[in-house]
This record gives C-alpha cells, structure tokens and sequence, in this order.
C-alpha cells in the first residue's frame, strides 16, 4: 500500500473480532511503531505486547473499578467522561475486546515522551492499515497511569519504575471485515500559508 493510501484511508477500529493476531504482523507493526522518531533520537518509548486474554480481561476490570471511582463535571473531556459513566454503569472494557493490545510508556519526566509515544502509535496505526487489520488509539490507561493499582499490574508485565503510560493501541481484525478505505472529508485542522 501506498503510503499517502495508507495515511488517507486509516480509521478507527473499536469493534473487532476474537481471531487472535498473528506473532508475525504484530512484531511488523511494532518495529514500525521502534522506527519512529525520538527527541533527540532518546529511543526510549517501551512496547508492552498484550494478547493473553486474562491479562486483557485483568486490565479491563483494573481500569473499569479506577474509572468507576472517579466523578466527572460538565468540562470533563467528552471521552473521559463516556469513560467514568461506562465504568458506573459495569460491563467497561476500553480496550474494545481487541485481541492485542501495544501499551507504549515512556520515562516519568522526560519531556519528550508523549510525542515519542505519538510518533509511535501513528507508526503502528499506519501498519495495522497497511496489513488489513483494525486500530484503535487508546487513552485510557494514559489517564489512570498514576492510579496504584494499574501502575502497580502494568509493572508486573514489564513497565519499569521510571516510566508511566503514554498511550496504547488495540490491535485486530474489524468485525465489520476488512478495513473500509473510502477516503473521509476533513473540514478541521486549518492550515495557513504566508
């Protein structure tokens, strides 16, 4: 696939179906998502690679307990807030039951590590849609990453001390089928020329 294909026709993917990803396009999209520029060429954005089902499953009920706890006002952002409501009303899973899951962390105050991250998911996302399968960004484990209890299970699957989560990607086939390509019209994002 083109590049500027893949680029225009990638979308998000948040219903998939249970068919694992094989070993071999998830170890693709993650050297894409390790090929991604760095600050400073720092290379130092961890991959978390999460296809067993328990795990997925422990991370889903963690997250949902933590977001159940929290309130949300009226500036709340719309997708935390459709978060905490989902996870008070039971049944959460805001991994969307992808078969695999690609947690990205960085170093705790290192100033470049959202971005690297960013660059990383881009990469990976841009991958998944090269390969046929489905993606979706994830920000929900980035908004409980200081809460003990997900810090706490992501560092026994290998995040270290120093680091916090800075985004994650799920990672599928789309239950619709293959991904739908059909360009979409983006009337945000202006552009200035002088």
């Amino acid at each position: 696939m083109d590049l500027f294909e893949a680029i225009a026709t990638r979308r998000s993917t948040r219903r998939f179906l249970p068919d694992p990803v094989p070993r071999e396009l998830l170890e693709k999209i993650v050297e894409a998502g390790r090929l991604a520029p760095s600050g400073g060429n720092n290379q130092s954005t961890r991959f978390i690679v999460i296809q067993d089902r328990a795990v997925l499953a422990d991370l889903a009920r963690i997250a949902e307990g933590e977001f159940a706890r929290m309130e949300a006002g009226h500036d709340t952002y719309k997708s935390l807030r459709n978060s905490i409501e989902a996870s008070k009303r039971g049944g959460y899973v805001f991994h969307y039951d992808a078969p695999a899951l690609i947690v990205t962390a960085n170093k705790k105050g290192y100033g470049n590590a959202l971005a690297d991250c960013a660059c990383a998911l881009e990469n990976m996302m841009l991958a998944a849609n090269a390969l046929d399968l489905g993606s979706c960004w994830i920000n929900q484990l980035r908004w409980l990453t200081d809460h003990a209890p997900i810090e706490e299970y992501l560092r026994r699957l290998g995040m270290a001390e120093d680091e916090w989560v800075c985004g994650a990607l799920a990672v599928g086939y789309g239950a619709g089928g293959a991904p739908v390509r059909a360009p979409l019209a983006h009337p945000g994002n202006p552009v200035v020329w002088r």
